[in-house]
């Protein structure tokens, strides 16, 4: 199987993430990128993985990633759980994944910690926050995530490890972004300044396929990019005419 539109796809959104970085100032080695790989096939994984250098990936179906765990190339892999995980799913991914990005409830907390709590795991998590405050996505609410944090930081969670934060922007211009990741990014920094951890490097999960750009300029450390990691060029009819 030919993978070059993976290592194609990948050097390109490398090349892009790099000058965003740096128009803003950052250090573009501080940005992981992460395949988002809801629509990728267990061989195009393994190719991103094995081929391109993409050793961190983040699954949103508790199902699916237990249909091709076995067959993933684990070895130097992260994956993380990057969809919204119902209370009775986690029991089946705690021993799988190594962060959860979507923590947006101390229901969720508890049953983590329960779940941990029985094969002796630390699970490292993000906080979720509605960047958007849309009612059809899940999330703490910006206002509510200070206390939030600082709940679930408080010791009552000793097998959950906050190692940052994750949002998923409303779909906007690119001028949008930049004002909502600026925002999160701000809320963010000023909440970890309070927290027992927060002489260690904060997460900053944000950007997916159509916002990776403007997270990075943001100060994401973090980029979710599913569509855009595994598009196939598009094939032109008369290309095979002859």
């Amino acid at each position: 199987m030919d993978y070059t539109y993976l290592e194609h796809n990948v050097s390109r959104i490398r090349q892009e993430l790099a000058k965003a970085c740096e128009e803003s100032g950052y250090d573009p080695s501080r940005v992981t990128l992460m395949a988002a790989v809801k629509s990728g096939s267990v061989e195009e994984i393994n190719a991103l993985h094995t081929l391109c250098g993409i050793n961190h990936i983040g699954e949103n179906r508790v199902q699916q990633l237990l249909e091709r765990y076995d067959k993933l190339e684990r070895e130097g892999l992260s994956i993380h759980f990057i969809g919204t995980l119902q209370t009775n799913k986690v029991k089946y991914i705690a021993d799988k994944v190594d962060c959860i990005q979507s923590l947006d409830s101390e229901k969720l907390a508890r049953e983590i910690e329960k779940q941990c709590a029985k094969i002796n795991r630390i699970m490292d998590v993000l906080i979720e926050i509605n960047s958007g405050s849309e009612i059809s996505k899940s999330g703490v609410e910006p206002e509510e995530t200070r206390d939030f944090a600082h709940r679930i930081t408080s010791g009552d969670y000793p097998h959950l490890r906050l190692r940052g934060f994750m949002t998923m922007a409303p779909r906007s211009t690119e001028e949008e972004y930049r004002v909502i990741f600026g925002n999160v990014r701000k809320l963010c920094a000023s909440v970890w300044d309070e927290l027992p951890m927060r002489d260690t490097p904060m997460q900053l999960s944000m950007g997916m396929s159509e916002s990776y750009v403007p997270a990075a300029a943001e100060g994401a450390t973090l980029v979710r990019v599913g569509r855009g990691m595994f598009q196939k060029p598009i094939e032109h009819p008369e290309a095979n005419s002859n």
